[in-house]
């Protein structure tokens, strides 16, 4: 974690998912903290725009997806209509690169499956300015080995699973062993929802 830069303060926290068990324990947990003057929740990004209007929060931790948007892209509205608020992205069942976060905004990003306490202290510490990028394992977002990622590039570029074959060398059954595998581990069903939340992922260069 990066140094953060804001003096200590009693902090206002916004939550946005899209799930009402994730708004309760952010809120159970955070209002237990004494660094913490409110918490709300929002389930849409329209709706954490609305509240950021109006509570003004330090720090935003936004889900990576939020029904069908892109927590990265409510990130980026967030910013853009409150620079003063940080955001950390957090997500259970994805990653982003640190490069596309930034990208978007966030200044942090992570997982659902940590421990509270350790989710709490990297919302605080963003929320004051810091930030909280660990470094990801050598499998890469979402498992993804490398030539998994290999075989999404050639799919975002179009070629169809015999042009992939032949540029890779494997036979055209790994192929498709492959692709089914890049289709599990994004929660995907097609080769375009892939290459979708690929991007919006930031795996593809």
């Amino acid at each position: 974690m990066a140094e953060p830069l804001r003096s200590p303060q009693r902090l206002r926290v916004l939550v946005v998912d899209d799930h009402d068990v994730v708004h309760w324990g952010f809120r159970l947990m955070l209002t237990q903290q004494p660094w913490v003057e409110r918490c709300v929740a929002a389930s849409t990004g329209d709706e954490a725009l609305e509240l950021a209007g109006r509570y003004r929060p330090h720090v935003a931790i936004v889900d990576l997806f939020i029904g069908e948007e892109s927590g990265a892209e409510v990130c980026a509205r967030l910013r853009a209509a409150e620079p003063a608020t940080r955001v950390l992205l957090f997500s259970g069942a994805g990653a982003i690169s640190p490069h596309a976060a930034r990208a978007a905004g966030a200044s942090g990003f992570a997982y659902k499956d940590w421990p509270a306490q350790k989710i709490a202290a990297a919302v605080r510490h963003v929320a004051l300015g810091g930030t909280v990028f660990e470094r990801q394992d050598s499998t890469g977002a979402l498992g993804l080995s490398d030539r998994e990622r290999e075989v999404l590039s050639l799919m975002a570029a179009g070629s169809t699973n015999p042009e992939i074959a032949a540029a890779l060398h494997l036979s055209k059954h790994t192929v498709k062993e492959h692709t089914s595998s890049v289709y599990r581990k994004l929660g995907v069903r097609n080769r375009t929802e892939a290459v979708q939340r690929a991007q919006r992922l930031g795996l593809l260069a």
